[in-house]
């Protein structure tokens, strides 16, 4: 049996990844693998953390980047015993659907 997560990426965030600089857009790479191989709860993250307001839904985020402008990923789990997780957003913490 594969322990691994689906990670499914959503179309709007692989347009938001094509004008990441190099740095960052590495970065989500390494957090899409993490991801895949740990699951949705990763705490070695910077400002990892369920998103407040989401009772009954696990929905996470975490830090890419620092400073200014912050970057941050965020992302859901659509179904624990399948272990598929969705990425819905990648980019400004301005612009953060939270």
């Amino acid at each position: 049996m594969n322990n691994e997560w689906d990670i499914r990426v959503t179309k709007t965030v692989i347009k938001q990844s094509e004008k990441l600089n190099a740095n960052i857009s590495l970065a989500l790479r390494f957090l899409l693998e993490e991801l895949a191989c740990k699951g949705p709860i990763i705490y070695t993250w910077p400002n990892f953390g369920k998103l407040h307001g989401t009772k009954n839904i696990d929905k996470y985020h975490c830090h890419l980047k620092k400073g200014r402008p912050t970057y941050v990923c965020c992302w859901e789990t659509i179904d624990k015993k399948k272990r598929i997780i969705e990425v819905y957003y990648v980019g400004t913490h301005e612009k953060a659907p939270y």
